[in-house]
């Protein structure tokens, strides 16, 4: 299984698919850090929040970049199993880079993080991070689950991958938003945000609280990109 995620690795970055999320992953990391210094935790939870909807493209891109022949022997030699793990894996590995390179850019090129204001209670700068660094770890693996739903074996054609796609990005920021009827059917990128935007670090239990949310919406999502490959294969 190894050797098959190396291989997807090495033939996504090869074929040139993997610059445009780039180039879209810089672009969304120049406008929210580009416009003046704010407290690190904040910063990486809007970072998380729109880089989430780049991470789910990449991960299709990445699951829709090997041929329909080419995934089918793969199913035979590895099991479905190994195979559809394989993929989920390459799309999570690259998504990392970026999570990695998400967490590095308010640093340099733009300096877009300050301390905390003295007399307030936010948190501070290594606290920040770290709440960053766990944003970035809850957005990464339902990016993934949903680029897998919105991928080639799953929904037959472009046009429905884009609308899966589309659809399941919007979704995550409108039912997210304070006061939205039913936040549970979305993973808690926006809900994270919130609680890094607030004057005060999260609680721990708040912090526990989102972390089993997003674990329980992925295990859903995945299972249902199982099944669905499952009765497609």
């Amino acid at each position: 299984m190894n050797a098959l995620v190396l291989m997807r690795l090495a033939g996504f970055v090869r074929s040139g698919r993997a610059l445009a999320p780039v180039i879209a992953a810089l672009v969304v990391l120049a406008v929210v850090h580009g416009g003046g210094q704010s407290a690190a935790a904040p910063a990486y939870g809007y970072s998380a929040v729109m880089l989430f909807p780049v991470l789910a493209w990449q991960a299709k891109l990445v699951l829709d970049a090997e041929p329909d022949v080419q995934r089918r022997l793969a199913r035979l030699t590895v099991g479905p199993r190994r195979e559809a793990c394989a993929g989920l894996l390459a799309a999570a590995v690259l998504g990392a880079v970026f999570c990695a390179v998400a967490m590095l850019v308010p640093w340099w090129p733009f300096h877009a993080v300050r301390g905390p204001l003295p007399g307030s209670a936010e948190p501070s700068t290594a606290a920040g991070i770290a709440l960053g660094v766990l944003a970035h770890l809850l957005a990464l693996p339902a990016a993934v689950a949903l680029g897998a739903l919105a991928s080639r074996a799953v929904t037959r054609t472009v046009r429905n991958g884009i609308t899966v796609l589309v659809v399941g990005a919007v979704l995550v920021i409108v039912l997210g938003l304070g006061g939205s009827f039913a936040p549970w059917l979305v993973p808690p990128v926006m809900a994270t945000a919130r609680a890094l935007a607030a004057d005060s670090s999260p609680s721990a239990f708040a912090l526990w609280l989102l972390s089993g949310w997003a674990l329980a919406w992925c295990a859903v999502a995945l299972a249902g990109y199982a099944r669905l490959r499952k009765s497609r294969s």
